[in-house]
């Protein structure tokens, strides 16, 4: 979510305000993780989980005002939406 806001197409029609509270939101979850390296899987989850619920609302809102002036959507780095077809972490005994 970093990488998206600080790339040039995005920043530029992303407010300034919306993006100072993504990086404080963003800064909030890092320190977080710092602060907790030893929660379990469901806690790294749920604070994944709240940060897309923070940053997601802003970032569509930024695309539905851009329309078709962002060349082609959103890149092919940018983090799937939570419940998405990304990845899972299955715990192993």
């Amino acid at each position: 979510m970093r990488n998206t806001i600080k790339d040039d197409k995005i920043a530029s029609k992303l407010p300034a305000d919306d993006k100072k509270k993504i990086e404080e939101d963003i800064d909030a979850a890092i320190q977080w993780l710092d602060m907790n390296q030893l929660a379990e899987a469901d806690e790294f989850e749920d604070k994944m989980k709240e940060l897309e619920a923070l940053c997601n609302p802003i970032i569509a809102k930024m695309y539905q005002g851009t329309g078709a002036d962002m060349e082609g959507g959103m890149d092919d780095d940018t983090p799937a939406a939570s419940g998405g077809a990304g990845p899972k972490i299955e715990e192993v005994d």
